[in-house]
């Protein structure tokens, strides 16, 4: 009897539900190891025993690493892995662009925007995660309409989110420029990590996560329909306009919530959902699912090597995102713009 499942020795992506389900089940269980990993490794490496026997009243050091450092920290690289992930591909699929993400269209950079300036009028006054979510939606909204009004495209929206992060992106560094001590790690905000998370921030988040994983999951069929045309899709009584404004109200309250806590962590909304859809295809029954657990665990392997690549030294996630994520978009541009894809 085979390891793997059938269609992963056949061919990719999965067709069957059985098959879709076996690859939520194998993502589950990389997620599930990812967490693992990320409570075991660190600058210093404890065994499975040893942090078992400090939550029963073992060691008081490494139980304080392990609750005060490494839960929350594996915690916040699973959400917010999920959220960016499952916030990519809700945008991909609302705006019909393969290439978009919240990183690359610029919500991303609203959220940090709106973070920073949040911090700055009301420090520790708790509004980020608030603050995160309208900025996320506001440049989301604003980008949709510059690119209608351009004439909406996929070169067209590529460009009005570069030229808005750009905007946005200045607003943030001028905001640090002025007021350095108004967020604590500011420069490790702007590179995205965990370093310093605490369970406080995690639960001023989960609730905003939490509606927009629920909006999500009922947007799903919608989108199924979307992805046939709008004309298609109102001619079978589908409201486009509500559809879309929900998804992107969706993708905001996740990717705003991630950035609260996580910072501007980029490409992990157009690295997995792409990887996704090549597991288990374009249903977004199945993909927006398993975009979510794949970012999960995608994020938590990518803190784990953050952490052990130059231990006892830690490299900002941040950095190994965008030295995965920078040649994927290349390799994306040049293949999109092969295949004519672009207009």
């Amino acid at each position: 009897m085979p390891i793997l499942p059938k269609f992963c020795i056949r061919a990719l992506p999965a067709s069957s539900p059985k098959e879709r389900a076996a690859v939520l089940a194998l993502l589950a269980a990389a997620l599930c190891a990812g967490a693992a990993l990320s409570l075991r490794c660190g600058a210093q490496d404890y065994t499975a025993a040893q942090l078992l026997a400090a939550l029963d009243g073992g060691d008081e050091t490494v139980r304080r690493i392990l609750v005060h450092v490494r839960l929350p920290r594996t915690l916040a690289a699973a959400m917010a892995g999920s959220a960016l992930a499952l916030s990519g591909a809700l945008i991909q699929a609302v705006l019909n662009n393969t290439m978009a993400s919240p990183n690359v269209i610029g919500v991303n950079a609203g959220a940090g925007f709106a973070s920073m300036l949040a911090a700055t009028v009301s420090p520790g006054g708790g509004w980020m995660p608030a603050a995160s979510f309208l900025g996320a939606l506001c440049t989301a909204l604003l980008i949709y309409l510059l690119a209608a009004r351009a004439g909406l495209s996929r070169t067209t929206l590529i460009l009005a989110g570069i030229a808005v992060s750009s905007i946005l992106t200045a607003g943030i560094n001028t905001i640090t420029l002025l007021f350095p001590g108004t967020v604590a790690g500011s420069s490790g905000f702007l590179l995205g990590g965990f370093s310093g998370v605490t369970l406080a921030a995690l639960r001023r988040a989960a609730g905003y996560l939490a509606a927009g994983t629920a909006l999500a999951g009922g947007l799903a069929v919608d989108l199924n329909i979307l992805q046939l045309g709008e004309e298609s899709a109102a001619g079978l009584g589908l409201f486009v306009g509500r559809t879309r404004f929900l998804s992107i109200l969706a993708a905001a309250l996740l990717a705003g919530a991630a950035v609260s806590f996580a910072g501007l962590l980029g490409f992990v909304g157009l690295l997995v959902p792409h990887m996704a859809r090549r597991l288990i295809g374009g249903d977004n029954r199945w993909l927006l699912p398993a975009s979510a657990l794949l970012g999960g665990a995608f994020v938590l392997f990518c803190d784990v090597l953050s952490r052990v690549l130059f231990a006892p030294f830690e490299l900002p996630v941040g950095i190994v995102m965008s030295l995965l994520g920078g040649p994927f978009f290349l390799y994306l541009l040049l293949h999109r713009k092969r295949s004519r894809v672009y207009a």
